[in-house]
Formats: C-alpha cells, structure tokens, sequence
C-alpha cells in the first residue's frame, strides 16, 4: 500500500502541478474537460430530450452537493470548534474564510434551486404540477420528489432571508449594535441548525423519488 501512495504522489500528483493544478480554475477546468472527454469517448452524450434531462439532474447534483457539503461544514466543523480558537484568530474566520463559504454557499443553494424547477419542467408540465402538489398524496415517486423539493425549496429560502443577513450582522458585513451581532450570530446559527435537520428527510425523499417505486 505504501509503495502505491508513493506511486501515486509522484507518477500523478507531483507531475499534476506542472499543468497548474494548485490553482482551483484550473482544477475545475480540467475536471470540465475529462467530463466531456470520457462523455464523448463513451457515447453518453446523446442529443434528446432525456440527455437534457439528465444533464440538468447533474448539474443539480453537484449544485447540491456544494450546497448541503458547506451547511455540514458549518454545522460540523466550524460552528463547533468557534469556541476552541483563540480570540486573536477568530478575526480569520470572520473576515475571510466565513465569508467566502458562504457566498458558495447561498449560491449553491440558488442552484439547487434553479436546476431542481428546469429539471421538474423538462419532466413535463404535468409531472412538475403533480410533485408541486405531492404526488395529489397517492405516494410514490412524484410524491416523494414533492416533499423533497419543498423541503429544499424551505431550507434555500431560510439560506437567503434569514441566515445570510443575520450573517451579514454577526460578520460585520452590514453596520449594527454590538447586542444585535450576537443576536444575529444566535438566529443564524440556529437556523442553520434547522436547515441541518430538514436536510435529513431531504436527502432521503430526493434518493426516494429515484430508487422507491
């Protein structure tokens, strides 16, 4: 094992830097790249009505994988470990690394959003009106995509209306009382608590709506 680690550090990461991997632009482009590379080399580009589809439901995907991946950072790393780091270093995470998350973050949410609506129409206007309705309660995919979808579309709008500007407060972003940064920094925090939460039964009715009949 150790001598394939060794393999790998310095047959394929070490000689990655050369074409300027350590810079995220270039990461992402190259990932773009091969994406369209091995799609092409293995026939799954198809123009049709169901490629569009599916295109739509990855990049709906990866918009929710940003998405919920930064609501867990928040709720798993960051938050907990605020009170373990020295107040001279809290500025930091405050002033730049706290910012930047969550601009990806309520962006993502954005996304998830958008891709979530078009993929729901290109499913056809009957479909997307029956999971706005939850399946009319009969059970089953449209259903399930129902619930899902609403619980999203609850978790973006709290991400838009109530945790980015109390953020903005608790970050120092926008001016305001030194009493109503903390009780911003409280409603946001809990917010994000329960966005955390529906982000549970989200997740399992999304996966649902694929896999259960």
């Amino acid at each position: 094992m150790k001598q394939v680690v060794q393999f790998i550090e310095c047959k394929v990461i070490e000689p990655a830097a050369k074409f300027g991997l350590d810079k995220l632009e270039r990461a992402l482009l190259f990932g773009l790249g091969l994406v369209i590379i091995l799609a092409l080399a293995t026939g799954s580009v198809q123009m049709s009505g169901r490629w569009a589809s599916f295109l739509f439901r990855w990049l709906h995907v990866i918009s929710g994988v940003m998405w919920i991946g930064l609501l867990w950072y928040f709720n798993f790393v960051q938050i907990p470990s605020m009170p373990k780091i020295p107040d001279e270093q809290k500025p930091a995470i405050g002033k730049v690394i706290a910012p930047t998350a969550l601009f990806w973050f309520r962006y993502a949410a954005l996304s998830t959003v958008v891709t979530g609506l078009i993929l729901l129409l290109l499913n056809g206007f009957g479909y997307a009106i029956e999971a706005l309705l939850l399946g009319y309660f009969k059970g089953g995919p449209t259903t399930f995509i129902g619930v899902g979808m609403w619980l999203g579309v609850i978790m973006a709008f709290n991400v838009w209306n109530i945790i980015w500007p109390n953020q903005q407060k608790a970050l120092g972003l926008v001016e305001a009382a030194d009493d109503e940064k903390k009780a911003a920094a409280r409603i946001a925090m809990l917010t994000s608590r329960f966005n955390t939460m529906l982000s549970i039964p989200m997740l399992y009715f999304m996966v649902a709506a694929q896999n259960l009949p």
